[in-house]
């Protein structure tokens, strides 16, 4: 067999951004989507840089032992890149962005991946998902605390406990995967899970045979639930180019803020024939900006003089109204790109210079917190903490009112007792104690209207428990003669005086309730 990948891509800015901050790629061999965070321009700079710092793996196939080195290798140099950007820029010092990308090597893969933008294997009609969400609230999942489908709702859905951002040394999960003849993988930012529900993907992907009709398809169905976030999806059919109709792509496709230098959040990426500097990726027409090359740390232009491809396979179209389009089209105009001379006072070199803007980044509040932890001034994000009610469980086994997140960030605990009780967690039912080990956060009312209900349950079992062991302490425990009459005839038998039937207990009570205060 002859394996190898026919692929699409298609990124799209939203119906609530003002500004697309994912990135894409696709080529022959590697496929990788970057969400970018941080606001004032940083979130496209952070997706782009380590979209251009990975995009050279892609200049010629590699042996299998080679690809999960070359793509640690590529993400330490992405790295770096944001690091000298972040030093030389300090306004963009928010900035970060995840990635999400698969390496190939004729059947296998490798995979890469820090954030929550996802991989998804569809195979045999089963759609499964081979990344795990770096997400506070996936960390809540996997300890059992709240049930996956509590997760779209939960208040701290948001927050992101690992990203490449220049300033933390966070590393990516890495794996090898075997693929099989038939499979389909989509690569996609979290802008599509977050509109679109597992069921629909599955549907969509298996109802559209072509990748490029099926990211129009994903795309759409995004903007139509709300499109809250940019989105971004790349579409990849494994195949066998020995056998069937279908060909392999062979052109490589840059989407979103990494190709958007145009109008278009989607255009093709040219590779450039062998030459001195070994043949390394490049993008667009090269013969205006002879020295660029994707391992420079600065914010080069991703796109040249080339025009983009036409739609089909590999690439899709932009979707929504044009450039321009007003507050009910979904894609505000862009700024034009920018020049500025080279060093050397020859050809200048495109710069690229996203629109500016303030808006929140998706890991903003997780890096307030931090800050706020390790001695930091930010009390946006302590008054958020500080909004937060949850009932648990003291050291001492006693149900509370905790303010806060119950949770520890570099052994600081993000909680506080707000109101104790005597209340043993023992005694109550163990629906409610199931409850509180899942320490759900809400307002202060929520809190406390939960522990009301618990007082109450917990008040009726002791009271029931009580006249329990009064009729227990009570019951005659001697028999005395009692005078009746058999057959007509006289008769002194002993007897236990008459007692109050035994009281009940609650079905809901716990059956050794502790006692407390």
């Amino acid at each position: 067999m002859n394996f190898a990948l026919r692929y699409a891509v298609r990124s799209d800015v939203g119906l609530l951004r003002e500004g697309n901050e994912d990135s894409a790629y696709a080529g022959p061999h590697l496929l990788a989507v970057a969400d970018g965070m941080g606001g004032y321009e940083a979130g496209e700079v952070a997706s782009a840089c380590v979209i251009k710092s990975v995009a050279p793996l892609d200049q010629s196939p590699m042996p299998e032992s080679e690809l999960i080195d070359a793509i640690s290798d590529a993400v330490t140099a992405a790295k770096q890149n944001l690091r000298g950007i972040v030093e030389a820029d300090p306004a963009v010092g928010s900035m970060g962005t995840t990635l999400t990308a698969m390496l190939w090597s004729g059947d296998t893969a490798a995979i890469c991946h820090i954030g929550d933008s996802r991989a998804y294997l569809l195979r045999g009609g089963d759609l499964y998902q081979i990344t795990r969400d770096h997400t506070f609230v996936q960390a809540l999942i996997d300890q059992g605390r709240i049930r996956p489908e509590e997760a779209a709702t939960h208040p701290q859905r948001s927050l992101l406990l690992r990203a490449l951002d220049g300033r933390t040394d966070a590393d990516p999960d890495l794996s090898l995967l075997t693929a099989e003849l038939g499979d389909r993988f989509l690569l996609c930012s979290d802008g599509l899970p977050v509109a679109v529900s597992d069921e629909a993907i599955l549907d969509t992907l298996v109802e559209f045979g072509e990748p490029s009709q099926a990211v129009v398809e994903l795309i759409e169905l995004a903007i139509a639930g709300g499109g809250p976030d940019n989105i971004t999806c790349i579409v990849a059919d494994v195949i066998d180019t020995d056998v069937g109709q279908s060909a392999a792509t062979r052109a490589p496709v840059l989407a979103g803020a990494v190709a958007s230098v145009t109008s278009d959040d989607t255009k093709a990426f040219s590779l450039t024939p062998a030459d001195p500097t070994g043949g390394r990726t490049r993008v667009g027409a090269t013969p205006g900006v002879p020295g660029w090359s994707p391992g420079r740390a600065d914010i080069t232009a991703l796109a040249g003089n080339q025009q983009p491809m036409a739609a089909g396979v590999g690439q899709a179209p932009q979707t929504g109204p044009g450039p321009g389009a007003g507050p009910t089209g979904t894609r505000p105009g862009r700024i034009p790109t920018q020049l500025r001379s080279s060093s050397d006072g020859g050809e200048e070199d495109a710069v690229y210079r996203p629109p500016r803007r303030g808006r929140v980044p998706i890991i903003g509040l997780l890096l307030a917190l931090f800050v706020v932890i390790v001695g930091g001034g930010l009390i946006t994000g302590y008054l958020v903490v500080r909004s937060q009610y949850y009932v648990g469980a003291t050291t001492d086994g006693k149900v509370a009112i905790f303010r806060g997140i119950n949770d520890n960030v570099l052994g600081f605990k993000l909680y506080t007792v707000y109101t104790p009780t005597n209340i043993p967690v023992s005694g109550i039912p163990d629906a409610s104690a199931a409850e509180l080990r899942r320490t759900d956060t809400g307002s202060l009312a929520m809190a406390q209207q939960f522990l009301g209900n618990i007082t109450k349950q917990y008040n009726t079992c002791q009271a029931a428990e009580a006249k329990l062991r009064k009729w227990e302490k009570n019951k005659p425990t001697k028999k005395v003669p009692v005078h009746i009459r058999v057959n007509g005839k006289p008769k002194t038998v002993m007897r236990f005086p008459p007692y109050p039937p035994k009281p009940t207990i609650p079905a809901f009570c716990p059956a050794q309730p502790t006692t407390g205060a």
